[in-house]
Order: C-alpha cells, then sequence, then structure tokens
C-alpha cells in the first residue's frame, strides 16, 4: 500500500468501521436512539470529501483515494462513503449508598452495509469470547473485557465498561457501548425512553457540518451529583433552566471552514455580560503571545457575540490558512548543531629571577 500521510491513516483507522452512503437522512435515524446528555456527531463521508480532499495536494489525494480502493478490495471498506458516526454519553443519578455511577458511552454508525453481516463476522473473528443474547427481536453481541474487569476490582467506576455489547438496530445501524446502554438503544428502537428531540435539533441545525456536538453540563452534573435525587430516592428537580447547554459545529462554506458554537445562557442580560466578560478576556490576552503566525491569524477571525439568550462564537477560517497552520506544525524541528567549545589555553607560569645586587 502506498504511503499516505499520517493523519491520513488516523482518520481511516477511525473511520473504517463500516461503510456506505446511509440511505435515510440521519435525523431520522437518530430520533430512534435512547436518551443523551452529550452527543458528538461526525460526517467522515463530508470530511473526507469536503475537508481533507480540498485541503490537500492532488498527489496525496490520489494517494488517500489508492489507499481507500486497497482496503475496499481487501476488507470489502471504504472509509470515503460512510455518512455518520455519533457518539453519546448519559450520566446517571447516584446509588443508594450515594456512590457516583459512571456515564454510559455509546458510539452509532449508519450506512448502506448490512449490521447483521457485520456482527455475524465479529463473531466469527472473535469465537468463544463473544456471547449473545436476544432481546425481543434483536440479538446483543457481548464481549468480557478482561483487563478492564481485572481493573474495576480496584475501581469501582469501571463495572459499567466490563461488558461491551454491539447490535443491529436496523439493518443497516449499527450501535456499540458499554451494556447498560445498549440495552437502552433497543429499547429506544421499539419505542421506549427515545432521545428527546430538541436535543436533536441543537446538534443537527445545520445538516451540512463536518463536526458537531452538543450537550447540557449543568443538567448532567445536578443529575450525577444527587440535585435531582438518587437512583432509590427520587427528588423535586431544583434545575429547570437550560443555563450551558452548548452547541458547536464545523461547516465548509466555499473556500472557508466555517465554525459556529452557542452557550444558553438562560435570558439576553446574561447572555450579554458573559460576552463582554469573554470579549474583554480576548483583548487582555494578547494575541501576539501566540508564536505561530498562522494560529494568531485564525484566533483573529474569532467573534463573541450575543443574540437574545445565547452566547455565539463565530470564525470564518480560510481553508487554506488551516493547511498552512497544519503544516507548519508537522515540520521537523531542526536540530541545534553543537557548536565546538574553543579550547582553553594554559597559561604557563612566568618565572621571575631576582637579581643580586
Amino acid at each position: 500500500m502506498k504511503r499516505i500521510p499520517s493523519i491520513l491513516l488516523l482518520l481511516v483507522a477511525f473511520f473504517s468501521i463500516a461503510p456506505a452512503v446511509f440511505a435515510q437522512p440521519a435525523a431520522t435515524s437518530l430520533a430512534n436512539l435512547p436518551d443523551a446528555d452529550m452527543l458528538i456527531y461526525l460526517s467522515p463521508q463530508r470530511i473526507i470529501r469536503d475537508a481533507v480532499a480540498n485541503s490537500l495536494p492532488p498527489a496525496e489525494v490520489a494517494q488517500m483515494q489508492a489507499a481507500f480502493a486497497d482496503m475496499k478490495r481487501s476488507v470489502g471498506v471504504d472509509p470515503a462513503t460512510i455518512e455518520y458516526v455519533v457518539l453519546a454519553v448519559r450520566f446517571h443519578k447516584p446509588a443508594a449508598d450515594l456512590s457516583f455511577v459512571a456515564p454510559d458511552v455509546m458510539a452509532v454508525v449508519g450506512g448502506d452495509f448490512s449490521s447483521e453481516s457485520l456482527l455475524t463476522l465479529a463473531q466469527l473473528s472473535l469465537q468463544d469470547k463473544v456471547q449473545t443474547e436476544k432481546q425481543g427481536s434483536r440479538t446483543i453481541a457481548i464481549m468480557k473485557i478482561d483487563e478492564i474487569a481485572k481493573e474495576a476490582e480496584k475501581n469501582p467506576l469501571l463495572k459499567p465498561f466490563v461488558e461491551v455489547g454491539a447490535v443491529a438496530l436496523s439493518p443497516n445501524t449499527l450501535a456499540i457501548g458499554n451494556l447498560r446502554y445498549i440495552n437502552s438503544a433497543v429499547q429506544a428502537a421499539d419505542g421506549t425512553g427515545r432521545i428527546k428531540p430538541e436535543t436533536l435539533q441543537s446538534l443537527l441545525r445545520d445538516p451540512n457540518v463536518l463536526l458537531a456536538a452538543t450537550g447540557a453540563p449543568l443538567t448532567a452534573f445536578a443529575r450525577s451529583f444527587g440535585l435531582l435525587g438518587t437512583e432509590t430516592t427520587s427528588r423535586n428537580g431544583r434545575w429547570d433552566s437550560g443555563f450551558g447547554n452548548f452547541y458547536a459545529a464545523i461547516t465548509m462554506s466555499g473556500a472557508n471552514y466555517s465554525l459556529r458554537g452557542a452557550m444558553h445562557a438562560d435570558n439576553p442580560d446574561t447572555a450579554k455580560i458573559i460576552t463582554g466578560l469573554l470579549s474583554g478576556l480576548t483583548k487582555t490576552a494578547d494575541i501576539t503571545n501566540v508564536p505561530d503566525k498562522n494560529a494568531q491569524a485564525i484566533l483573529k477571525t474569532l467573534k463573541i457575540v450575543a443574540r437574545d439568550n445565547e452566547v455565539v462564537i463565530e470564525a470564518d477560517v480560510p481553508v487554506q490558512m488551516v493547511v498552512d497552520a497544519i503544516r507548519e506544525q508537522s515540520k521537523p524541528k531542526a536540530q541545534a548543531t553543537p557548536t565546538s567549545t574553543p579550547k582553553k589555553t594554559t597559561r604557563q607560569p612566568v618565572r621571575r629571577t631576582r637579581r643580586r645586587n
């Protein structure tokens, strides 16, 4: 296989979970997921097609395409055709003994592939390491991670991750995560405990994103640290504000990367106060102290404004500027040439003779 840049190798490794173009709109499929407190959404197809391919010289793009073609021939996977990958995180109330409960984590991949066939291939590859469990009409493949099981004996926080499950939520949707979250994903696919529509609307407010994230960190904190009660004792919620809920995304707009972010500030006055504070801090922090000139130019494009109840951060960065910054950082650092130390000459003491009168 031809040599390709290391950044592309990372993309291939991350996005080669499954092939293909997803037949349904992402929002339609993701609406069947279980509830989540934070979501990260990536469109590998757009990242490779719009961002990576437009940021590299033609020769490197050709090398990348040749590498993908080799993968397609050898394992039947073309990373450039994956429609989306979603990472979901869900927090829990404390246990009855008031111990902190680790959050659930799950990755979901959608595409024009047979999720059942992928599970079958995984079972054949791992053989007796994988067990299956029937839940309704779906089969969950379960694998115990021995290394995590050993660590969980010393650290109870790791117990939810001792067993990892994988399930075909639909003929072309595959979910992988800790077993508790996978069970919830199966129930959500059947119509119980689905994700809140407003969470999904925040994540996909721009359907053409390369990458997007949304979350409610303060709500997750309130749940995890007992403000809403424990698993066995309910408590009336004291946190009904959307303060802190955030959204962030990267899209392509012509020859620019467009960065958009927003944080809910509860009311317009608070939004203006936070905007003024952040703007003051960015002015105080002298951009000229950033040594890299490309990084300086990127920071200068950043805008912070208050819009209704939100603090909005915007930046339009030329693609070439990002490419130059990456290449500058990727350059091997020149090793300092050792300078020869001049040899010290030892002065011989002058011997003086004393005259006799």
